[in-house]
């Protein structure tokens, strides 16, 4: 008897403490209390909740781990059906009337120990059952939230709810009736919450699962992104942002009854924790950081001297407009190494950089030139239209409609560039110029305004990125830049306005000047000049420079022929 009072004492200390115990191979979970769990190799887990209310319909047990996998099951030994392995799983369990108690089992999925933390969830007979039509998973009934990623995009799917029912009863069909009072009445609402940036430790994860994990919670932390009605279909597809740790829920509601209840919370950081080559913890390639920062370095020079340098200007911006084009075409038409495609489309850069200057040096006509610069500048200026919440509005998942509007927001840049050509040049070096330091600092720092430029590129190489949600978390880091941005550009474009209010709009080309001075000393007799050879005019000066030094020294000057 004193044994059994120092065990009550023992339990209570610690659900005090916000930890329940974990006793040999059983574990007593507490209704909305969050607990740590170890599962070692080759053990399986007993999870027990006892003293359970007759007013609770149906209860879930989610349990979550950073990267590894783990096992529910209704059964001490899993089976199909009756399980499920995955690193954020759960299970459903309908009570029979007078039932009180109920058990489920955790198993090391791996052959590994687990470590993880779970919660279990009561609801009433009002509220809506997630995933009890289910037809396409393998459980019953399966509250789950199925994740799929891959560089481009990351895609979720769901089983349909069921509106409530009361224990002992038979549960409502499914699809033998359309109308208010089966489940097509339900409302499916879809949250995202994000992660700290940056972070990929496991405390992190856990507190923000902790943080998010029911129905209230999530509506007070995450960020409802869109509302699926009972006919549509349970599939949502986000943009992927490798590295950013992402949580997204699916709330079902019963607009009738007003009541609501939560599926079993995913994660993902979209990479792998256990590649080697492209994990979590690598994805900051060596390439990639030598390619931005020549570009950020690159760019910082044309923010504030690239209209006086415009040679140099001409360069970067063929450099970055070649680049992108081939870069696109190299990805979509081959599967090289993502090293190789970048030293081939560094070399292509420099090829179209060192084009538009000979064209700009060979013909001087300067409004070809500012058409390619000022496409530069409308890519950019469409692509932040399109980063705001308006690339998410609906009639955008349409490819044709997002890219009439994009092409016609360049062309508008376009006339602004042929009305002020020098302006508009000035200000295409202060916004782009100050965006590539950003993109620099991102091969360091993770920002979420990297993706201005790459939401684009990846819908240029997947077709079916239209779906996807391109929603971003916006953190401190994020305002800073932000900042940085706004500070370069506009220093850039008032300091070059200023120091070249008073020069020529734009350099004359070398090579018409050429023309121009040969030209001059043909028709103009009393030139000098114009008995000798058509060298050009600083050649002839340090010809003569050097004739009248050795003539003064008594030299014999040999005659120019």
């Amino acid at each position: 008897m004193p044994s059994s009072w120092l065990m009550y004492i023992f339990v209570y200390v610690l659900v005090c403490d916000g930890v329940v115990a974990q006793l040999e191979n059983r574990v007593l979970f507490l209704f909305n209390t969050f607990q740590n769990v170890n599962v070692n190799e080759n053990e399986t887990v007993q999870a027990v909740v006892s003293r359970i209310p007759l007013d609770v319909a149906f209860i879930t047990l989610q349990f979550h781990t950073q990267h590894s996998n783990a096992t529910l099951s209704y059964t001490r030994m899993p089976g199909l059906g009756l399980s499920l392995t995955a690193v954020d799983s759960g299970l459903l369990s309908p009570l029979i009337p007078g039932q009180t108690k109920l058990s489920w089992f955790l198993l090391a999925a791996d052959g590994d120990s687990v470590a993880g933390t779970g919660v279990i969830l009561p609801y009433t007979s009002s509220d809506p059952v997630p995933g009890a039509c289910n037809l396409e998973f393998d459980l019953d009934i399966d509250p789950n939230i199925y994740l799929h990623y891959n560089l481009f995009e990351t895609t979720i799917r769901f089983a349909p709810a069921n509106i409530g029912y009361s224990r002992g009863s038979n549960p409502p069909a499914c699809d033998t009736e359309v109308g208010e009072n089966t489940r097509w009445r339900l409302r499916y609402d879809i949250y995202q919450y994000f992660l700290p940036e940056s972070d990929l430790s496991e405390q992190s994860l856990i507190t923000s699962i902790q943080s998010v994990a029911n129905v209230q919670t999530m509506r007070e932390h995450g960020k409802r992104l869109m509302t699926l009605s009972s006919s549509d279909k349970t599939e949502v597809v986000f943009s992927s942002i490798p590295g950013q740790g992402v949580i997204y829920s699916v709330i079902v509601r019963d607009p009738v009854l007003n009541t609501s209840s939560s599926y079993i919370p995913v994660h993902t950081y979209a990479c792998s924790f256990s590649s080697t080559l492209d994990g979590c913890d690598t994805l900051g390639k060596i390439s990639t950081r030598i390619f931005f920062t020549i570009a950020g370095l690159a760019g910082l020079f044309v923010c504030f001297f690239g209209h006086r340098f415009f040679k140099c200007e001409l360069f970067c911006m063929g450099f970055g407009f070649a680049a992108f084009l081939f870069f696109v075409l190299i990805t979509r038409t081959t599967k090289l190494d993502y090293d190789i495609r970048l030293t081939l489309t560094a070399v292509i850069g420099v090829v179209g950089g060192v084009i538009l200057v000979m064209s700009w040096w060979r013909f001087g006509s300067v409004m070809s030139c500012v058409i390619v610069v000022g496409l530069v500048l409308g890519f950019l200026i469409s692509s932040i239209v399109f980063f705001t919440p308006v690339g998410d509005i609906q009639v955008f998942r349409s490819n044709v409609v997002f890219w009439v509007t994009f092409s016609c927001i360049v062309v508008v840049v376009l006339l602004f560039f042929v009305r002020w050509p020098r302006e508009g040049n000035i200000t295409m070096c202060g916004v782009a110029g100050a965006y590539a330091v950003v993109l620099a600092v991102n091969a360091y720092i993770y920002t979420s305004l990297s993706y201005i430029t790459l939401n684009i590129l990846k819908r240029f190489l997947n077709d079916n990125f239209s779906k996807a949600f391109t929603d971003v978390p916006f953190q401190d880091i994020d305002f800073i830049m932000i900042t940085v941005w706004v500070v370069l550009g506009v220093s850039g474009i008032v300091l070059q306005l200023y120091r070249e209010r008073t020069r020529p709009f734009f350099p004359p080309s070398p090579y018409l000047m050429w023309l121009q001075e040969r030209e001059r000393r043909k028709t103009n007799v009393l030139d000098p000049s114009h008995h000798t050879s058509s060298l050009p005019s600083r050649l002839l000066a340090r010809a003569r420079q050097l004739t009248g030094r050795r003539e003064s020294a008594g030299e014999r000057t040999p005659l120019l022929l």
